[in-house]
């Protein structure tokens, strides 16, 4: 048996459970937003890895940390 999610939101200070359309397009804006969050996350990953590749190849180079934080 499928288990049907419920989602329920407040409207005017009323508990509304959402159905029809209002549903399918709630499911659809909350599945963008998470892949909207995920790709900003991926980013924010890819640029502190980027960065402290950098920052390993400069101290390989023989710099100091103090060298490197003047850049």
């Amino acid at each position: 048996m499928a288990t049907v999610e419920k989602i329920f939101v407040g409207i005017d200070g009323e508990r509304v459970e959402l159905t029809g359309a209002d549903l399918t397009a709630f499911m659809e804006q909350r599945t963008r937003d998470s892949a909207e969050a995920k790709a900003i996350q991926d980013e924010i990953d890819a640029k502190a890895a980027a960065r402290a590749s950098a920052l390993a190849k400069l101290a390989s180079l023989g710099l100091t940390a103090d060298e490197i934080a003047s850049l």
